[in-house]
């Protein structure tokens, strides 16, 4: 009887460990999804602060009013901050998930975050060598 409730109890500090395990990789994703946001809000302002930068260096036409332009970054700003709320969306649903496959015992790995953040900042690293290469 006693060898019954120490079995019950190592699977339940097994259990309470493995989903420290899973709340860590949930608030390992959540950091990466706010550090992609700040990112972006980063890029999206950069415009901004070259255009000061250009009237304080004394490059920029003043007395003529010039419509404001932005470029790209804003639209790789705005882009970047959406797939951080996207991110932190399906980190959370991942984490749903992967606690209701620890409770059942058929947890199964999926790649889907994983994907999503390899395929996403490649896709940003290629955008900004193309805009820094026009840029000089």
């Amino acid at each position: 009887m006693s060898e019954i409730i120490e079995d019950h109890n190592s699977v339940r500090v097994s259990n309470r460990r493995v989903h420290m395990a899973n709340e860590r990789t949930f608030l390992a994703w959540i950091r990466t999804s706010i550090a992609l946001m700040a990112f972006g809000f980063v890029v999206e302002r950069f415009a901004l602060f070259i255009k000061q930068m250009s009237y304080v260096l004394g490059k920029s036409n003043i007395g003529i009013l010039l419509p404001p332009s932005h470029g790209y970054s804003a639209i790789a700003g705005i882009c970047l901050v959406g797939l951080g709320s996207l991110m932190s969306v399906l980190a959370f649903v991942r984490y749903k998930t992967v606690e209701r496959q620890i409770n059942e015992n058929t947890y199964h790995t999926s790649s889907l975050l994983n994907i999503l953040l390899t395929s996403s900042v490649l896709a940003v690293g290629i955008f900004l060598v193309i805009y820094l290469i026009q840029s000089t």
